[in-house]
């Protein structure tokens, strides 16, 4: 399995897998990503992503809808399972 270089969750595409590396924002929003399940080196499988309107993902076996501000304050890395 190959990782590729970071990126913001809002950009990466419908159907990729990525791991959570880096969480950006305050004690707020951070507590809100760890109950929602982002926690660094967690898997996340984005289900949709239509580029604005809220980002839908997969983490943890659960569907998670965030907005778009929040999707851009987490940072993660493609898995790349073509080798």
């Amino acid at each position: 399995m190959e990782r590729q270089s970071r990126k913001r969750l809002s950009a990466v595409l419908e159907g990729k897998r990525c791991a959570v590396r880096q969480l950006h924002g305050g004690h707020d929003f951070l507590n809100r990503m760890s109950a929602l399940g982002f926690t660094i080196g967690v898997e996340v499988v984005v289900i949709q992503n239509y580029g604005r309107g809220p980002l839908i993902a997969m983490v943890r076996g659960t569907r998670v809808a965030l907005g778009r501000g929040e999707a851009m304050k987490v940072w993660v890395e493609e898995i790349n399972d073509d080798q």
